[in-house]
């Protein structure tokens, strides 16, 4: 067994928070995050240093691999607190309390589909939970080996050496991945194809293949190809029962997707080891405008009249006052609008022409020169990545990187993501700020703001995603934080959802979202789902505790909110 060196092919992660273990904040981002700390009216918090691995006192591994297996097992200190927990704030923050009460016994780090087959048969002999590992960054407590007290020990499945674009298909425009590629290695081999996967979550950079298709994960763009479902054309999957692929079709009506079951099962079902994707034509014309409005029932029913136009814009941002202020793109009385189109076929004018059209009806302000400079090809112009769009833009990437000095310094600050049809979206875009203020306040003690942006739309309606701050400890004391997230995040489950939204539309269910989850999902839907985990794994070795729990195997809703 590895005790020394990390098996990982990857440059070193900050185990403890976001990002690379060599990367730090800009002094400007440093002061940025230290102001806004300052807020809550009490004083310069204590700042807690960040953990190093000695601070830890890791229990000794319950389990040793067979002799067959020991050249992929690694149980380094590094290795084991790497996958402890993903990237949550309640993760972060139990990483700064040097709190890892459930580290997975070994990390298991498979170079082959065998060696996938091979790790499942002898954890379903053994039983041993496995946890499936893409890049660690769920932040819905989707790879914490809290997993109860009925299994022998846990393994970190981490599927990174299976990386590689296997086949392309041109003609068809797709290509066999394996899944464990990181968005940025992915989209490097596909660069010299002319192609692109066109997925591009927050998390790119550290995040995976599987780990979008297990999490039905969302990527940048606003509508049309919004989730991961979109691209997925069939998926090769190892389950503890046996090999399932599914056919390569544009389309199909031949009874329930086998795909869909997969996508979206956080790896409770099986172990996503590849799938054919569906690709696009890297764009070559491109387009923007910020769009500003004076208040934000205008800007909603420009951007309902744009999902539903069939102009289908690349991106189709909006952010509330709140939101647009905090991310330095408005005086927080404006909504503003970051609209953007792209196209691998033709130039964009018609539709950004008809696009500002739209939103002038509806009382949108913005620079007619600007966004017609805009429309220079891919690459010809700067433009598109300046103003407002480009600042939102550099905000939203570097956004995850300002959590970890926000934990430090004892401040809440956290997201919470949902879906609701148009005639329902002011009820809860109104009730959502309103009780979670109001939650907030009674658990922390003070007034919150909270702001609300549009990920993705739809013609039927909008994914809002709402954002606050609060102060978690006014003396150090993480623990406090941590209690005071845990009500705040168990408030807005049931707020979000008791207004008819989904508890989550990009975040996944994991073990934060399963109390909303088990809300808005039928009962005899959630039972047909475990009835299908016991046919593909019948010793109930895969992920429990996330979105459902083995048949006769209670593990319940352990974790952060544990």
């Amino acid at each position: 067994m590895a005790q020394s060196a990390t098996l990982s092919r990857r440059r070193p992660l900050r185990f403890y928070g976001w990002g690379y273990a060599d990367e730090t904040l800009s002094p400007e981002e440093d002061a940025r995050v230290r102001g806004a700390a300052q807020r809550f009216g009490r004083g310069a918090p204590g700042e807690v240093s960040a953990p190093v691995e000695r601070d830890f006192d890791l229990p000794a591994p319950r389990i040793a691999a067979p002799s067959a297996l020991q050249a992929m097992v690694s149980a380094t200190p590094y290795d084991r607190l790497t996958h402890s927990l993903g990237k949550s704030f309640a993760d972060i923050v139990r990483m700064f309390m040097r709190d890892v009460s459930h580290p997975p016994d070994l990390v298991v780090f498979p170079k082959t589909e065998e060696d996938v087959i091979a790790v499942l048969d002898w954890a379903a002999g053994a039983n041993l939970a496995v946890i499936p590992f893409g890049g660690g960054t769920s932040v819905a407590g989707g790879v914490e080996p809290d997993v109860g007290d009925s299994y022998a020990g846990t393994v970190s499945l981490d599927l990174q050496h299976l990386h590689k674009v296997l086949e392309i298909d041109r003609t068809s425009r797709a290509a066999r991945i394996q899944a464990g590629a990181l968005g940025p290695e992915l989209e490097d081999q596909l660069r010299p194809h002319g192609l692109t996967l066109r997925h591009f979550p927050q998390s790119l950079q550290h995040s995976t293949l599987g780990g979008w298709i297990a999490t039905r994960s969302g990527g940048h763009y606003a509508s049309l190809y919004t989730h991961i479902d979109d691209f997925v054309e069939s998926t090769r999957t190892v389950t503890p029962a046996g090999v399932m692929e599914t056919r390569r079709l544009p389309g199909s009506g031949a009874g329930p997707s086998p795909d869909r079951l997969i996508i979206g099962s956080e790896g409770t079902l099986g172990v996503i080891v590849e799938a054919w994707m569906r690709l696009q034509d890297r764009p070559t014309h491109q387009g923007s405008a910020a769009v500003a409005f004076g208040d934000m029932a205008s800007a909603v029913a420009a951007v309902r009249a744009l999902s539903q136009s069939g102009l289908y814009p690349t991106n189709c941002r909006l952010l509330d006052p709140a939101e647009a202020r905090n991310n330095g793109v408005g005086d927080g009385a404006t909504a503003m609008l970051v609209l953007g189109f792209e196209s691998a076929d033709h130039p964009l004018d018609a539709w950004m022409n008809r696009a500002l059209e739209l939103v002038a009806d509806h009382g949108g302000r913005y620079d007619k020169a600007a966004a017609e400079r805009s429309l220079a090809p891919a690459g010809g112009g700067a433009e598109h990545r300046q103003g407002a769009a480009g600042q939102w833009r550099n905000a939203f990437i570097r956004m995850p990187y300002y959590r970890d000095l926000s934990v430090a310094l004892g401040v809440i600050t956290d997201t919470f993501e949902t879906a609701i049809t148009w005639d329902r979206f002011e009820a809860l875009y109104e009730g959502v700020r309103a009780r979670t203020a109001a939650a907030i306040g009674e658990i922390c003690g003070h007034e919150a703001g909270v702001s609300c942006r549009f990920t993705h739309i739809y013609p039927d309606g909008p994914a809002p995603y709402f954002s606050y701050s609060a102060l978690g400890t006014a003396d150090g004391r993480l623990a406090d934080s941590l209690a005071r997230w845990r009500e705040i995040k168990e408030a807005t489950n049931e707020i979000v959802v008791s207004l008819g939204g989904t508890v989550t539309h990009h975040h996944a269910v994991g073990r934060d979202h399963r109390s909303g989850y088990e809300r808005q999902s039928p009962p005899l839907f959630r039972t047909a789902l475990t009835a299908a985990k016991q046919a593909l794994d019948p010793a109930g070795v895969l992920n429990p505790g996330v979105l459902i729990d083995p048949a006769d195997r209670p593990v319940g809703i352990r974790g952060a909110l544990g």
